[in-house]
């Protein structure tokens, strides 16, 4: 079995602990261009990479402050531009916020609840998801909860559905996700403000409690 480490990569850098919170954006694997892609993940790969070879040449301080900002400025101009994109598709190729699919999606967000995590707010888009919950520290077998695995069967088992329900064979899901660990209360807030009004500023809706694919855990927000 492969060793399950609290920072890993694909195309772009994770960090994962078991009992942390986190919002997650994840897309149809055609919604962000190929090229744009990989222009942000070699940047970040970039960035990431300084800053630990800074941290283990032990530089100072100050130096590795402003290579991690930079890292979080750059992270979050690329973000922006990414979630303009998406809320500008209005014909995808498979239409996440057609009913069928977002009781599939639902479904899989729901699957691990008080088993492996805490569900606090979702929103399923036409082209994309966001997701913010918190993962316990712990499942009912005391084995350690780690964002890649919850995000390895919520995406495989709404993809086997989906497909199946649309007719269609192959990758459905962007393979990465983009993950931010929340730090504290005022980030989840605002995690949970720009999931639940993701409809809103796309201007699909007035209200976030009229677009079908929201959730909130505690109705009002």
């Amino acid at each position: 079995m492969r060793e399950i480490k609290e920072f890993h990569r694909h195309d772009l850098p994770h960090y994962q602990q078991p009992g942390q919170a986190y919002f997650i954006t994840w897309c149809l694997k055609d919604a962000i261009p190929a090229k744009a892609f990989k222009t942000y993940s070699e940047r970040m790969e970039f960035l990431q990479a300084r800053i630990e070879m800074n941290k283990k040449e032990k530089v100072e301080k100050s130096i590795i402050e402003t290579l991690e900002q930079e890292f979080k400025t750059t992270r979050r101009k690329y973000m922006k531009a990414f979630d303009d994109m998406l809320d500008a598709d209005r014909n995808p190729s498979v239409n996440l916020s057609k009913p069928a699919n977002t009781s599939i999606i639902i479904e899989s967000l729901n699957y691990w609840e008080g088993r492996k995590l805490h569900n606090c707010a979702y929103a399923i888009m036409n082209n994309h998801v966001h997701w913010v919950f918190e993962t316990l520290e712990k499942d009912e077998n005391g084995i350690p909860v780690y964002l890649e695995k919850i995000m390895h069967s919520v995406k495989r088992s709404s993809a086997y559905k989906i497909n199946k329900q649309e007719n269609r064979a192959g990758n459905l899901w962007q393979k990465e996700s983009f993950d931010t660990t929340i730090r504290n209360q005022v980030h989840m807030y605002n995690a949970i403000s720009y999931t639940l009004n993701n409809p809103v500023s796309a201007g699909l809706v007035s209200d976030w409690k009229l677009w079908p694919g929201t959730y909130y855990e505690f109705g009002e927000f």
